[in-house]
């Protein structure tokens, strides 16, 4: 069963890299993982462009590189015909993205540089503010640029090009020869911080033998041996009202090729391994395992009543539960126990966010990576009064893994859900 499991990791890995369709509200924008300027052999450019109503990940192609985008309009700056550098500028839900696309859009064309623009998901919320402006600078189908359109330009040559589609549209050119542009116009930032292992969350009890989101006592073994000190499992009920680890009731009967009406019942959940391999967890086998491991702190999802959980879990001082509405918040603020505030009660929160989460003694915020260049200034304004962002969504983009946040994202946010432990080769001090 064993080779049963890896072979359905393998799957769950490929899924998992093909699911990143765009997710409105959820967008990521960013610079390349690597340096500002990237190397490649070739120099053909392909644009792919998808709005939301294809479903797809839009994506760009330098010599047979290639980069995967989030929501908003990207700009491809070549440095020479074999090097490039980009952004992406989240113009759907940040007017301070547009005001800043512009700028650089203005200095690429004041240096007569050679550069191209892609659009992902819904790069207008509306029109652009700048419409006209745009148009008066040769752009004239951007400046025209209608919500959840695709769109492609490069200016090759001198000539700007551009195409516009509801749904989608690709472009492949060779990039012509061009004379070195040294001038950065992206250039990466990076963020200090002082690695420790409570920055890491083992998602869904981690990974085992290349599976994700198993929710098992095996990958809390395997796990907690890496490395992982705080560990997520989603909370679910059972038919008969019984609280069991398994992050949706479809998945897991995938995993243990279930047959029967969902949800089960307890005791026919405890029946099945995942995969035939490993053991699932009812409420009792949680508490054993972290009576078991008294250094070890549960991180809770999905389930929203945080009184009713306290009361059954074995230490409520180990407990970080991720909470999704603000009543939910409060009540735990009120009985003691530590919340985690979900992204969508969090961004909902009218007037002075970091006031409410002060009242409501709110330590620590899950939201997904795919937000941060959108919402840079709420994740500085956190960092900076103590507040432990962890994001999600590590593992959904591809390119976007446990390193990549690592080098990338950490510092600005505190920590991660992981589903891997690749933190070895930096210094990690235990959490205290």
């Amino acid at each position: 069963m064993k080779n049963k499991a890896k072979i359905a990791g393998l799957l769950f890995i490929y899924t998992s890299l093909c699911m990143g369709s765009s997710e409105t509200g959820c967008m990521e924008t960013g610079s390349t993982p690597l340096s500002p300027s990237l190397t490649v052999n070739q120099t053909i450019l392909t644009l792919n462009s998808h709005s939301f109503n294809a479903k797809q990940k839009s994506s760009f192609t330098v010599g047979g590189q290639t980069e995967h985008i989030e929501r908003g309009l990207t700009v491809i700056h070549f440095n020479s015909s074999d090097t490039f550098e980009f952004k992406t500028y989240d113009t759907y839900s940040n007017p301070e993205e547009l005001d800043k696309l512009m700028s650089v859009l203005k200095q690429l064309q004041s240096h007569k540089a050679t550069f191209a623009i892609l659009a992902h998901d819904s790069a207008v919320n509306g029109e652009l503010k700048t419409s006209t402006e745009l148009t008066q600078m040769g752009f004239q189908k951007l400046g025209a640029l209608k919500g959840r359109q695709a769109y492609i330009m490069h200016n090759f040559n001198g000539i700007i090009t551009e195409e516009v589609n509801d749904s989608s549209v690709m472009i492949s050119e060779n990039v012509p020869d061009i004379s070195k542009d040294a001038q950065i116009y992206f250039p990466r930032v990076t963020y200090d911080f002082e690695p420790n292992n409570n920055r890491y969350i083992a998602h869904a009890g981690g990974e085992i033998d290349g599976v994700k989101s198993t929710n098992t006592k095996n990958a809390l073994d395997e796990n907690y041996k890496k490395g992982f000190r705080l560990f997520e499992l989603d909370i679910i009920e059972t038919s008969d009202g019984k609280l069991v680890a398994a992050h949706d009731w479809a998945m897991w009967a995938r995993f243990t090729d279930y047959p029967g009406e969902l949800p089960p019942s307890h005791s026919e959940f405890m029946k099945h391994k995942i995969y035939g391999a490993y053991t699932t967890l009812d409420l009792k086998g949680i508490n054993s395992w972290f009576k078991a491991h008294p250094d070890a702190t549960l991180v809770t999802d999905k389930v929203n009543n945080p009184i009713d959980f306290a009361n059954q879990f074995i230490d409520k001082d180990r407990l970080l539960m991720e909470l999704f509405s603000p009543m939910a918040v409060e009540d735990a603020s009120q009985q003691g126990i530590h919340a985690m505030i979900s992204q969508e009660p969090l961004l909902k929160i009218k007037g002075d966010k970091l006031q409410w989460l002060t009242i409501n003694n709110v330590k620590h915020v899950a939201l997904s990576r795919r937000i941060l260049s959108a919402q840079k200034k709420l994740m500085l304004q956190l960092r900076d009064n103590g507040i432990k962002v962890y994001v999600y969504n590590v593992n959904f983009d591809p390119g976007k893994d446990e390193t990549y946040v690592q080098e990338n994202e950490i510092g600005l946010v505190y920590g991660m859900y992981a589903d891997k432990w690749v933190f070895d080769a930096i210094t990690i001090k235990d959490s205290k």
